[in-house]
């Protein structure tokens, strides 16, 4: 009966390759790391596989028969697949192509996406990226399925069973139009900020309180908001054009034309803004490249 080597023990090809090559046990068990016992038994079991002596002894070593000549090429090629199939696919960022699904808020769209892609663009240009909302409760299911590749979060919204690492931290500052009354002093005091109009940014839709709030009444004190808003993108355009002021991040303030930035007059509790990645993702050669750069470009 004709075998299929590619059925037999992975070992049992590598002595055999070992044998086809050295033309001695005894050589080729030191090339397999391997006692010569060891690797006369294994010549038994491929004599057995094949119903072919497959070497015969000689006065130096051993002698291939007509069969184990025959078996010399198939057998390089199945090891040479094999150890290709093992070793991790090389990733050139220049010529790659793929697409990548990141989750993520508004926030993170100016503060991280758009610095990532800038350098994205310039190193891997055949990268798509497609950005996603967050869904905190869908986080798993959607990392499970491939949904998603990444999703920037805060480590209060993470699921435990992702990879993780930290971004930055982010803190708050006020922000105001340019010729804002408020924006002549050279700092605001509490009394000035609780007595202005205020506008924040409320995901969930609807919310007229945020952190700054908490922070306010815990000195026993509080503001007027008059909007709130679900999204960070409209906010400047709105504090351009009235006498509104906000808390926001401070990542968001980079390049807004018109504005003028002012420390807030209490503390605000800031906020750690991670990435978390899926384990089907995480030994990626691709993904690992992206990762590391979105973190060195999250600065």
């Amino acid at each position: 009966m004709k075998t299929d080597i590619r059925n037999l023990d992975l070992n049992l090809l590598k002595a055999l390759d070992a044998l086809l090559d050295e033309r001695s046990v005894t050589r080729a068990a030191e090339r397999l790391a391997l006692t010569q016992p060891a690797v006369s038994g294994m010549l038994t079991r491929l004599r057995e596989c094949f119903d072919d002596p497959l070497f015969t002894r000689a006065q130096r070593g051993v002698v291939p028969t007509m069969r184990a000549l025959e078996l010399a090429q198939p057998v390089k090629a199945i090891l040479a697949e094999v150890s290709e199939l093992l070793q991790p696919k090389a990733f050139d960022a220049a010529t790659a192509e793929m697409t990548i699904k990141i989750a993520a808020t508004d926030y993170a769209l100016r503060a991280v996406i758009v610095p990532f892609m800038a350098a994205l663009r310039v190193q891997a240009p055949g990268i798509r990226v497609a950005v996603l909302p967050v869904n905190n409760e869908q986080l798993s299911a959607q990392f499970e399925r491939g949904d998603i590749d990444i999703a920037l979060i805060t480590p209060d919204s993470a699921p435990t069973d992702l990879h993780a690492r930290s971004l930055y931290d982010e803190e708050y500052v006020c922000l105001m139009r340019e010729d804002h009354p408020l924006s002549a002093q050279a700092g605001l005091t509490l009394d000035s900020f609780c007595a202005q109009d205020h506008a924040l940014v409320s995901y969930v839709g609807g919310n007229f309180k945020g952190v700054t709030d908490e922070a306010l009444a815990a000195v026993g004190r509080s503001r007027h908001v008059t909007l709130s808003v679900c999204s960070f993108l409209v906010l400047p355009e709105i504090l351009r054009v009235s006498d509104l002021i906000s808390v926001v991040p401070r990542r968001l303030t980079h390049d807004l034309p018109g504005l003028k930035i002012l420390p807030p007059p209490l503390a605000i509790q800031g906020f750690n803004k991670i990435v978390v990645w899926h384990e089907r993702t995480h030994r990626d050669a691709g993904h690992r490249w992206l990762r590391e750069l979105l973190f060195s470009t999250a600065i």
